[in-house]
């Protein structure tokens, strides 16, 4: 058989007389899709590439794109389509790298907004509206996943498949526009999400593919520039100084989400090492039940594909991450799917959280087929296999959580994968029973 095709056969038997009735159907998994570039078909001062992201508890920020040099950093919006009751005006911003030159990039924080409601709004006092909803502010929540994103048309069923059911926000492991350096990639990609990121808030951390290092002469673009550019993210909300590494509450707090930056410096001495340490220590579990983690390169991976990548970060911070009791880290990198145990220091531990690698978006590079059977985690590993999909992590209440990943399949999406998570702040075994962390010093 293939190593990229998996065989399920459905028998139905009917005995009726001597017939015998039976069917087969089985499922192959895709190749890679076509890269869909989306062009801009509107007047220049028309706002493209919208997208929202979260800002506090009642805030939300608008993010587009211009082509004109000219235009306003402004957002019009209210609660009836073309009654625009409230605005706000931001600022803008643009950027070279080498011969390509940006549009002018927008950024508006509206608010404060009522939570689960329904907004219309407009960028620029031009073009078309837009309709945005916010998240809710209290427990249950709906957090979509979908890592390694890419512009394919692999992408594009998935985040149809996103859509048909409601969220509150997506949150995103890494790789975005898969531009490489080729800066109009990004122009296509934040046209291509725009009508699922202009309506739900998009949370996102860096991958490899943001990196997008210039030479080392005076003058090269600095790594993430386009990245930081255009992806705006609320760090300076939550204390820390790198775009590439910050925090965010959802439900009202009832939830805590940690974004980490796999290519930002992690030792002991590093500022993301303190940010963290000071960010979880904040957090108070009667009131925020739920500790979510998100990074890029993962911890935990039995697939060849990245073997080891992960390695030095999680030494030097998964004690961090352990000891606060996070429920749930979700990686990307690796164009799989994979689900571990609860896990500590490679080994099963009840209060250790579950890994999950979900980087089966639908990149331009395909899927990461070569598992290894013998691998020392594999028998940490509960459910490995390489499609594209998401995931849906629906927290139902403080104790309970419902994690699902849904194998894209033509043009159904397909639950492969399902587990009921237990907070681990709801576990009396795993209550800590020495102040956290007892070994840090108030100089993190």
């Amino acid at each position: 058989m293939e190593p990229n095709r998996i065989t399920t056969r459905f028998v139905l038997l009917l005995v009726v007389g001597t017939l015998i009735v039976s069917s087969a159907a089985e499922y192959v998994r895709p190749p890679p899709g076509r890269v869909i570039l989306t062009e801009h078909d509107k007047p220049a001062s028309h706002p493209q590439q919208v997208h929202l992201s979260v800002v506090g508890a009642n805030h939300m920020r608008v993010s587009w794109v211009t082509d004109a040099k000219h235009g306003h950093s402004v957002v019009e919006y209210g609660r009836a389509s073309g009654n625009y009751t409230s605005s706000a005006t931001g600022e803008h911003s643009s950027y070279r790298y080498y011969l390509y030159s940006s549009g002018k990039i927008h950024h508006v924080t509206i608010g404060p907004l009522d939570p689960d409601t329904v907004y219309y709004y407009r960028c620029g006092m031009v073009g078309d509206e837009f309709t945005l909803k916010t998240p809710t502010a209290a427990l249950p929540i709906e957090l979509a996943l979908a890592g390694d994103l890419g512009q394919t048309e692999w992408t594009a069923s998935t985040l149809a498949h996103v859509s048909k059911t409601d969220y509150d926000m997506l949150l995103v492991p890494g790789d975005l526009a898969y531009a490489d350096t080729q800066q109009p990639l990004w122009d296509t990609f934040g046209r291509f999400v725009q009508k699922h990121a202009s309506r739900r808030p998009w949370m996102v951390t860096e991958g490899n593919h943001e990196v997008e290092a210039g030479m080392a002469l005076p003058g090269s673009p600095n790594p993430f520039l386009a990245y930081t550019t255009r992806w705006r993210m609320p760090h300076e909300e939550s204390g820390s100084t790198s775009a590439l590494y910050y925090s965010l509450d959802a439900a009202g707090g009832a939830v805590h989400v940690v974004m980490l930056g796999s290519y930002a410096a992690f030792n002991s001495t590093s500022e993301q090492y303190g940010w963290l340490a000071r960010d979880l220590a904040r957090v108070d579990r009667r009131a925020t039940p739920w500790l979510v983690v998100l990074l890029h390169a993962p911890w935990y991976n039995t697939n060849a594909a990245h073997a080891g990548e992960g390695e030095a970060m999680r030494k030097a911070m998964e004690r961090l991450l352990y000891e606060a009791r996070v429920d749930v880290v979700f990686s990307g990198h690796v164009h799989a799917y994979e689900r571990f145990t609860r896990v500590y220091d490679n080994e099963a531990n009840p209060c250790g959280p579950v890994h999950i690698t979900i980087g089966d978006g639908g990149n331009r590079e395909g899927l990461a087929f070569d598992f290894q059977k013998n691998h020392k985690l594999a028998r940490l590993s509960l459910m490995r296999e390489a499609s594209f999909g998401h995931g849906r992590l629906s927290v139902v209440n403080a104790t309970a959580a419902r994690w699902a990943w849904h194998r894209n399949d033509d043009a159904d999406s397909i639950v492969r994968d399902e587990l009921w998570l237990e907070s681990l702040a709801a576990n009396g075994a795993c209550r800590r029973t020495q102040p956290f962390p007892g070994s840090w010093s108030d100089e993190l």
